[in-house]
């Protein structure tokens, strides 16, 4: 059963030159469509009774950009169909400036527990320069009210390797960070996208990224800092004291079942993975009229299953379970991948400990070239009976 919800909500107050998520700017009356039409979607995947969920995240964009009302509607429209109060971990997504107290208090109200804040970096010249709207007093006002409304669970996302960023830049950026002493960070890679701001500078030679080594030097000093703050990475750019790790993150990296709703969504149900209309008119046409927005369905077979089983297990430090690997897939991973990890073994890469195959810190840096060495051959699997 599908114990996991992903629900996009796709407006903001301003659009970031680096993000390519589906994302729109922020208008009244188009986020009233929307609201209607992700009820409709909702409506159609889970009818009555409610369904027990065991984590739910909204995300977007930015969810906290919809006005008051608004909000409370698609906290309304949730906890019609979603057993809130019995869930494990209900996130929001927010940027810094966009809660006041009356928002705060609604999301408290209707059972949020944990709120993930795009900060990205400590620096107004810098947020300026990446199409942030937010400021960073605006961080410090934020964190301070959602504490007051009894918030515990709040985590920051970062963004290193910006244009022209360098190591003594992040290092203040990370010994800011840590003076709020939350109990989750994420912290980003800049990657250049295809149609945004970033790309078209990029294409022109009017963008330029620190150096390899220089964000090899930034990652290094992010684990490091973390570590010495008493944070566990738990996967490769997420960090968590005991017991803060994102559950529902943790449903990506784990290869369970999630839906996935609003424009743009993608979803991952028991033999398929499902993307939703990604332009606005689209998605509220179609899901106004039978509540199935589906742009694409993907088959997942069983060589699916088990690649994917790799690559995103492999991002968490804990790494992969061989005996679960063996218990979900009827299959000793050593004969599928016998040949790969010997070789990324005695590369320094993978390593082996306590019934787990895990990347090493080097294996990190050079994740993309290790993943590629669990592709399967099309009998690969036939071969193993």
């Amino acid at each position: 059963m599908v114990k996991s919800v992903y629900i996009h909500i796709p407006f903001c107050q301003q659009i970031c030159h680096y993000c390519d998520f589906t994302k729109f700017y922020y208008n009244e009356t188009l986020v009233d469509e929307y609201l209607d039409a992700l009820e409709k979607e909702m409506s159609t995947y889970i009818d009555e009774p409610k369904q027990s969920m065991k984590t739910i995240f909204v995300g977007g964009g930015t969810p906290t950009a919809l006005n008051s009302s608004q909000l409370e509607k698609l906290l309304q429209m949730i906890d019609k169909h979603f057993e809130v109060n019995s869930c494990e971990e209900y996130s929001f997504e927010a940027n810094p400036g966009d809660l006041d107290d009356e928002k705060i208090k609604l999301l408290k109200h209707y059972g949020v527990q944990r709120i993930s804040m795009g900060v990205q970096v400590f620096d107004d010249e810098m947020l300026e320069f990446i199409g942030r709207v937010h400021r960073v007093k605006d961080v410090y006002q934020n964190v301070d009210a959602l504490t007051r409304q009894g918030f515990k669970n709040i985590s920051i996302d970062l963004i290193y390797s910006l244009p022209n960023q360098t190591l003594e830049h992040f290092e203040r950026t990370l010994h800011e960070a840590f003076s709020f002493q939350l109990p989750h960070y994420s912290a980003y890679s800049l990657q250049i996208e295809p149609k945004t701001v970033f790309y078209q500078r990029y294409k022109k030679g009017k963008l330029h990224k620190p150096k390899e080594e220089v964000e090899a030097e930034m990652y290094q000093l992010l684990t490091e800092q973390m570590e010495a703050h008493g944070l566990n990475q738990y996967e490769i750019s997420n960090f968590a004291k005991p017991g803060y790790e994102s559950r529902h993150n943790l449903t990506y990296w784990n290869n369970d079942h999630y839906y996935g709703m609003g424009a743009g969504a993608h979803g991952y149900l028991p033999g398929r993975r499902t993307i939703n209309l990604r332009p606005l008119p689209a998605y509220v046409e179609q899901a106004l009229k039978d509540g199935k927005p589906v742009l694409h369905t993907e088959p997942i077979g069983l060589k699916e299953q088990v690649e994917e089983e790799m690559f995103l297990g492999l991002r968490k430090r804990q790494g992969v379970s061989i005996k679960r690997f063996q218990e979900k897939y009827g299959r000793e991973i050593g004969h599928l991948y016998g040949d790969a990890i010997e070789q990324l073994k005695k590369k320094g890469w993978l390593t082996e400990k306590s019934g787990f195959l895990q990347l090493t810190s080097e294996g990190l840096l050079f994740g993309n070239e290790v993943f590629q060495e669990f592709l399967l051959d099309d009998d690969s699997l036939e071969l193993t009976y």
